[in-house]
């Protein structure tokens, strides 16, 4: 978080398009990958420097670039030169903090999503930022780190599985995208089992820390929340957009897509309500056990105000004083008090019996 900071402070100022990277270093080297592929064939390099791509040359028709690390603006300066991309879609690239959103640049789309993990020890929900670029015929990716989410995107381009090669950078668009709605869907998974895991806890006993945790678990449901929304808008938007980027083939998948963050969005609505259901039966829990010590106290307190009021009576100052000179009036006096007091307690317990 102090590197955010500190590279936001170093921003404020600067004009529009200026490179400077936001967020956290990830990495310690920018990673290149390339594959260049067709129906028939596909090639695929790894660059660790920028200047190791310049004596590359395109052979096939589509050709997907990812990047792993953002803190190198020369880097992404170079990769802008050669696709002629324009600043401000650059300064986003590096903006690792952007919502998800899809700007039209006319001969090409800027595309930002978010890949999240779920990490089970520390019960939090992690986010990257993806960085999605599409135009005719090639697919610029930009990832924070190596996160594994598009391996299989890569092992069936390897293996010509599917018909990933036979259609065009749209449709690889989609992939990507694809795998990130459904890494939300192991992610919501994770958050539903440790969500009922508090709920079942909750129902034995409500503890602080319980409440703890169900704060904690509002906060990282919201941050997938924030992510999925304006995703649905994008790919809404994907939907109903031209045939340029992508082809009447591709739309179908797009719509299901679209389906399927609906149904993320459905899920998340329904954790938060059940998160929300769990502050109620906490906040009733501790009512109800409130209720029943002040109970309590009041039934011992109602048993032993006959007694004070005994010991008052007998030890106001008069000389003439029933069982005052008794040789058992003290005894008298407290078998007195016990007797009343075993009485209301007998009543109080034939009164709880009965309800």
């Amino acid at each position: 978080m102090k590197k955010n900071r500190a590279s936001r402070l170093q921003k404020t100022g600067m004009g529009p398009g200026t490179l400077l990277h936001v967020g956290e270093k990830k990495v310690e080297q920018s990673i290149i990958t390339l594959i260049d592929y067709s129906e028939t064939q596909l090639q695929e390099t790894c660059f660790t420097s920028i200047t190791e791509s310049h004596n590359h040359h395109r052979e096939n028709n589509v050709l997907w670039l990812n990047v792993y690390g953002l803190h190198e603006p020369h880097v992404m300066s170079e990769i802008g030169r050669r696709f002629h991309l324009h600043p401000l879609v650059l300064e986003d690239i590096l903006n690792t903090d952007q919502r998800p959103k899809v700007d039209d640049y006319g001969d090409y789309l800027y595309i930002v999503a978010r890949f999240f993990e779920y990490d089970t020890a520390a019960s939090t929900v992690s986010s990257d930022q993806i960085s999605i670029v599409l135009g005719k015929n090639f697919v610029l990716t930009f990832q924070e780190r190596p996160s594994g989410s598009f391996d299989p995107i890569r092992d069936r381009l390897r293996n010509d599985k599917g018909q990933i090669r036979k259609l065009g950078a749209d449709y690889l668009a989609y992939e990507l995208l694809d795998s990130l709605v459904d890494r939300y869907f192991v992610v919501l998974e994770e958050l539903t089992d440790r969500t009922e895991q508090l709920e079942d806890d909750l129902l034995l006993k409500a503890t602080p820390l319980l409440l703890k945790n169900i704060h904690q678990f509002k906060r990282e449901t919201l941050k997938l929340r924030r992510a999925v929304w304006p995703l649905r808008e994008v790919l809404n938007t994907l939907t109903r957009s031209d045939p340029r980027f992508f082809q009447p083939a591709t739309q179908p998948y797009l719509h299901d897509l679209y389906d399927h963050t609906v149904h993320v969005i459905e899920s998340l609505e329904a954790i938060r309500d059940l998160l929300a259901g769990m502050l109620d039966i906490y906040l009733s829990s501790i009512s109800n056990r409130l209720n029943a010590e002040v109970r309590i106290l009041t039934m011992f307190t109602a048993m032993f105000m006959p007694a004070s009021l005994i010991a008052g009576i007998f030890g106001m100052n008069f000389r003439n004083q029933p069982l005052l000179e008794n040789p058992i009036g003290f005894y008298i006096a407290i078998g007195m008090m016990a007797g009343i007091a075993l009485i209301m307690a007998t009543v109080f317990w034939i009164r709880r019996r009965r309800s």
